[in-house]
């Protein structure tokens, strides 16, 4: 109902009031803060955010309406969206709908009215935390206890394609690509079938032997919601793949499951980075790229495997945001390429097409 007073309940015990607007009812998640200054749809549709709450620092959400070519998958993953202003009156040339009907036709909760400028600092002073949307804040220790048990699981599973899928090259077949989807997002397919490769969707579930079968000149590990340390069997599969010899190259999720296949250690960051604007110096030089992010785990430097090659770090706080392997065809990101750091994309097809292994 629109307009009806809601609450968000967080894990410490503090209680924000707003809005109900979008789908009504109540759901438990984890806070994710966005910073992102734009590009809602994306975010909204991004799989990476399966099982969380976004939170949007940008004040006035909904402005541009639903564009659907600028969504990046099939639906909305998220558990509610939860903004400062919601725009009701949505103004632009490409516009076909407005936020409000979007979020009830994904089944997905609104807030508006939030503060979310004090949510955010809360995030950033004590670290994500769970919380839960509800009417009902007559017994907040019960809800607290509530939070406490809460954990993302299965979510991998939860946003993965279900069938194999097929996109072609937009001109001239340069390599054939097989895609490893852990959530993968439009752009990344998008990315590839304008380099000139057939692109080949397969499941998370999908065996090394599947893929080797299918004569492949690479093999891309997609970004995704969730612990990484929980998709042991990809893991596995990835670990066959590089036995092979195939080119590899992770993005996100993709980026951090590639090095635990190399033996390294993932682990929780206090609050994440998402969004769009992180700065990511490529090591070597002196230029620093500004990524969009969105991922809550991170590579423990100290246990990187003898061999592994630091490419990008976080110039904020010091976050392995690439990783090469000397000897072998692969390399990862954490963020997501954007246009001005289209070489990564670029240098896999060059190492698909039988170019230089150094990923440098």
């Amino acid at each position: 109902m629109k307009d009806r007073t809601v609450y968000l309940v967080l894990e410490n015990g503090k209680v924000f009031s707003g809005h109900s607007f979008g789908a009504s009812g109540e759901t438990v998640g984890e806070i994710a803060v966005s910073t992102s200054m734009v590009g809602y749809l994306e975010t909204l549709t991004d799989p990476s955010y399966f099982g969380q709450i976004v939170v949007q620092t940008f004040p006035s959400i909904g402005n541009y309406g639903v564009i659907a070519s600028d969504l990046e998958s099939d639906a909305a993953y998220l558990k509610a969206y939860i903004v400062r202003e919601w725009c009701q009156e949505p103004s632009n040339f490409r516009c076909e709908g407005n936020l409000d009907t979007f979020l009830k036709d994904q089944g997905v909760i609104g807030l508006y009215g939030i503060d979310t400028r004090e949510l955010t600092r809360i995030v950033r002073a004590e670290g994500s935390m769970n919380a839960k949307v509800t009417f009902d804040i007559s017994n907040i220790p019960a809800i607290v206890e509530e939070l406490k048990s809460y954990t993302i699981k299965g979510a991998v599973d939860a946003v993965t394609s279900k069938e194999v899928a097929v996109f072609k090259a937009e001109e001239e077949t340069v390599a054939k690509l097989a895609v490893l989807d852990l959530g993968t997002r439009l752009e990344f397919i998008r990315a590839f079938t304008s380099r000139g490769c057939e692109v080949t969707v397969f499941p998370a579930s999908t065996t090394a032997e599947t893929i080797l079968e299918g004569g492949f000149d690479g093999v891309f590990l997609t970004s995704g919601p969730g612990d990484p340390t929980e998709n042991t069997a990809v893991i596995e599969t990835v670990k066959t793949l590089l036995n092979n010899g195939t080119p590899l190259f992770g993005i996100g999720l993709g980026h951090q499951i590639l090095a635990l296949a190399h033996g390294a250690k993932t682990e929780k960051m206090a609050y994440g980075h998402r969004g769009g604007s992180q700065p990511s110096l490529q090591l070597g030089t002196t230029r620093i790229h500004n990524t969009p992010q969105n991922h809550g785990y991170t590579v423990v430097r100290e246990s990187l495997p003898e061999g592994a090659v630091v490419l990008y770090e976080n110039v904020n706080d010091g976050d392995i945001e690439g990783l090469a392997y000397n000897g072998e065809k692969a390399f990862s990101v954490q963020f997501y390429p954007s246009r001005d750091v289209c070489a990564d994309y670029d240098r896999f097809v060059d190492m698909m097409k039988g170019g230089d292994e150094s990923c440098r």
